[in-house]
């Protein structure tokens, strides 16, 4: 009996030591795989950092145009605002003027038993004195119609004014909303650009301009090839001769959005104010520029045209002959020379046509 026990508890230990033994990962869950890791992301190129850098500015251009465009009409609309101001002061004391012609009138009636002077005398029995008073009333009449008559026009009138001045207040705030998120939009570009560029190392900023210069020389020569200049060489009107002086003692200043001179200009304001300086002046933006002045053929181009670049009208420079413009590029730039047909050509505009 003593055996058959000692012999189950062998058999027991021995069960205990092989579970015991058997491997741990067998008793495991699975261990998973470790997921993969994504590429890092390719830098791109300074070829595509350049025209991100140039979409991101001629963005900035357009917002620009946008913001002078809504200055210019903010400036119209308080203009307006002041004159129907004086207006409404001018209205309103006439308005008292003739009440208080009125009621002088309704006074001296009043002391007169309810009759004016003139119909006084018509009761009188001289005859002379009889037709003095006829006349008197009649013209009496008259001048009772006629101070009505401008009591009512005046008022009229005092009415259109307030409710012009409200219409053009309405118009000047919407103005300046549009204006303030036009700037918004512009630093933001510009921030953008700029925090592009300064990633850059020191060299790759120079590689950088490098290739904006070959970008625009192998636009030029295109352009150029492409015959669209032609024989051009028409000689520049007596004002066209004054606005290219303007423009080109300009050279070397730098480009400020919203400027206007004299010691930095945007695009249009640099040939706006050329232009002003030729006594004719013209739109303030490149996009009414391009919408309000007389528009002419490539072949027909004479200095002091304007060249209005890119789809959105968003861009302007002045041809100078041979081939070339003075123009403000963009933010970081100073006014320069350059191939006309370094940009995307839209249309030309005369302004003195």
């Amino acid at each position: 009996m003593n055996r058959r026990h000692c012999a189950a508890a062998a058999i027991t230990l021995v069960c205990a030591l092989a579970v015991l033994a058997a491997p741990v990962q067998a008793m495991a869950a699975p261990v998973p795989e470790p997921a993969p890791t994504a590429p890092a992301a390719a830098r791109p190129s300074l070829e595509e950092v350049r025209q991100q850098i140039d979409t991101l500015y001629r963005k900035a251009g357009a917002a620009t145009d946008a913001y002078n465009l809504a200055e210019e009409q903010t400036a119209k609309q308080s203009g307006e605002i002041i004159k129907l101001a004086k207006a409404i002061v001018d209205g309103q004391a006439k308005i008292a003027e003739l009440k208080n012609r009125a009621g002088a009138q309704a006074r001296e009636q009043y002391r007169n038993g309810g009759l004016p002077p003139g119909a006084q005398l018509v009761l009188s029995s001289d005859p002379q004195l009889f037709l003095d008073g006829v006349n008197q009333v009649r013209l009496g009449q008259q001048a009772s119609k006629s101070v009505l008559a401008e009591l009512t026009r005046t008022q009229e009138d005092l009415e259109t004014y307030t409710k012009d001045a409200s219409i053009n207040w309405e118009k000047l705030e919407a103005n300046r909303l549009h204006q303030a998120k036009a700037k918004k939009k512009i630093n933001a570009q510009i921030a953008a650009a700029r925090k592009l560029e300064s990633q850059l190392a020191k060299e790759e900023r120079v590689r950088l301009l490098k290739l904006e210069e070959q970008a625009e020389y192998q636009a030029q020569s295109a352009w150029l090839g492409s015959g669209a200049l032609g024989e051009i060489n028409r000689e520049a009107s007596a004002g066209g001769k004054q606005a290219v002086a303007y423009a080109t003692a300009q050279i070397g200043k730098p480009y400020v959005w919203g400027a206007e001179g004299p010691d930095s200009y945007d695009c249009s304001g640099l040939t706006s104010e050329a232009w002003a300086a030729a006594k004719r002046p013209i739109p303030r933006t490149s996009q009414e520029q391009w919408r309000l002045l007389p528009r002419i053929a490539i072949k027909d181009m004479r200095p002091g045209d304007l060249i209005i670049y890119h789809a959105d009208a968003s861009h302007v420079g002045m041809y100078v002959g041979d081939g070339a413009i003075v123009h403000a590029p963009r933010p970081g730039r100073n006014v320069t020379l350059t191939g006309a047909g370094s940009m995307a050509i839209l249309g030309v505009v005369r302004p003195d046509k």
